[in-house]
Order: structure tokens, then C-alpha cells, then sequence
């Protein structure tokens, strides 16, 4: 396990009854790191780092594991990002999808809060976190004025490609978002991962739930389309139990194991190629 995973906890990030407001705080003194984590991001993030990254990691060639070996293998990692907590990524997970089953949503959306971090295994593979974690957004056009440390950009190669700093960039009017290269990470990662066993609604929880100018902000409405519109509903229901299940209680792994084994199962192969 990385020595990053080991870290003790800071309760300040960890506190049950956290108030909606106190979540997201994005400013160069409320988490130490991540607003370098941003520059990091804003900086490097360009249009051909994404397709290379595509190309690289789409296709699904880096073997097979089942969903908890991903969770387990996963827990090494800490996500410099996130200031809302340090508990470990399958604590995360579970905070998640418990809270779903605790308010009654269907077995597949319970499912898609247990699987919709597990894409971060791309830091394990060498990947840096900044082109892994964080809020996502789309390359080729504009960059919305909602997207965190907006000013970051200012270095981006990619600002001086004109084409890049129109509004549309390189896509149609209203072409739909799964028609649009978003910048590379995990929410693209797992959506490719789950492609063949999920439905729609599932999928885009899963990739667009940290596209925080779409769902947050109304930014990019010029990119959709009505499909995009229609889900948009069920990203904004995950991103509440996404977000706000952060200060609750951590879960007892041992016992609600038996209850994800059999969700797993439900609609999952025992192995997923990654």
C-alpha cells in the first residue's frame, strides 16, 4: 500500500452532520494541495492528451478483475482532489451506495454509487492524479468560467489553438456530451468499463459525475442534446449521495459484504476486463 494511503485522518474533513455548504470549499487555503492540483490539471489538459489517453486505455487491455479486487487494489490510493475526506476509497464507495439503499433507490443505482469511483485504478497504473481525479470538463471548445481555478488555463498549450477557444471548438451545435472528449480520468475510465452491463441512466452517473459546469452550473447546455437533458435529473440524484455522504458514519465492510456479493452478481460477470 502506498505511503500516501496510510495518512491519518484529518476530522475536520470527517465529521457526521457536515453541513452542504462546508463540501467543495476550492480555495488555495482550504486544503493544502489542491489548488496545485488544479494548476496541474488546467495546465496539461489538452485536447491531444486526451485522445492519446483514449486510445491508450478505452480499449480495456489491462486485464481482468473482479469488483472488489478493483475496490482492494484501489484502497492504496488517496485522491489529492478531494477536500471533503481521507477515508479510504472503498469507505467512499460504501458511503455512497449505502446511502442510496438507506433512501430506497433501485439495486442498479446502489450498484452504480458502489462502482463509480473505481476508475481511479488509473494512478495505480502510473497515471499522474491530476490527469485521474478531480472535476472534469470538455477539451476542443471554450473553457466555461465555472470549471475550479478557471485562471489555471492561462498556461494550457491549447489556448493558443483558436479553433479550441470558440464556443462549439471542434463539435456541432447540441451534438450530445457522448459525442464530446471530455478531460481525461476516472468518470470516462469506469463508464467504458461498465459500457457492456449498464443502462443509460447508470452510465451517465458514471461519466459525468464530476462535470460538476454541466450539473451545477447549466454550463455547456450548447453542447447538448435532449438525451443529455433528460439524464441530467439522474446525475444531479447521484451527485447528492456522491457528495453528501462524506460525513457519515463509516461502513462495516464485514457485514454488508454478503449484500454487494449478490448485488455483483445481479449484473456483473464474476471478472470485467480494465
Amino acid at each position: 500500500m502506498g505511503a500516501n494511503a496510510t495518512k491519518a485522518v484529518d476530522e475536520s474533513r470527517y465529521k457526521e452532520g457536515k453541513a452542504e455548504d462546508d463540501f467543495r470549499q476550492y480555495d488555495e487555503a482550504a486544503v493544502p494541495g489542491v489548488a496545485q492540483f488544479y494548476r496541474n490539471n488546467h495546465e496539461q489538459m489538452t485536447v491531444d492528451y486526451v485522445l492519446r489517453k483514449e486510445a491508450e486505455y478505452f480499449g480495456l487491455t489491462r486485464g481482468e478483475r473482479s469488483i472488489w479486487e478493483a475496490a482492494e487494489f484501489l484502497n492504496a490510493l488517496v485522491d489529492e482532489s478531494d477536500p471533503d475526506t481521507d477515508l479510504s476509497q472503498t469507505d467512499h464507495l460504501l458511503q455512497t451506495s449505502e446511502a442510496m439503499r438507506r433512501d430506497g433507490q433501485p439495486r442498479w443505482m446502489i450498484l452504480t454509487g458502489f462502482l463509480h469511483d473505481l476508475g481511479k485504478c488509473l494512478c495505480l497504473w502510473g497515471e499522474p492524479q491530476w490527469g485521474v481525479v478531480g472535476d472534469t470538463y470538455p477539451v476542443g471548445c471554450a473553457w466555461s468560467e465555472h470549471i475550479v481555478f478557471h485562471e489555471y488555463f492561462a498556461a494550457n498549450p491549447d489556448r493558443h489553438v483558436p479553433e479550441y477557444q470558440t464556443k462549439y471548438g471542434i463539435y456541432e451545435p447540441n451534438c450530445g456530451l457522448e459525442k464530446v472528449h471530455m478531460s481525461f480520468g476516472h468518470d470516462g475510465y469506469i463508464a467504458e468499463v461498465m459500457k457492456p452491463y449498464l443502462q443509460d441512466e447508470a452510465l451517465y452517473m458514471l461519466r459525468f459525475h464530476s462535470f460538476y459546469p454541466w450539473h451545477k452550473h447549466g454550463a455547456y447546455d450548447h453542447l447538448c442534446n435532449d438525451k443529455d437533458r433528460a439524464m441530467l435529473k439522474w446525475v444531479l440524484e447521484f451527485n447528492r449521495y456522491d457528495l453528501y455522504s462524506k460525513g457519515h458514519a463509516k461502513p462495516d465492510l464485514a457485514q454488508l459484504k454478503p449484500y454487494y456479493d449478490d448485488l455483483f452478481a445481479e449484473f456483473l460477470p464474476a471478472k470485467l476486463a480494465w
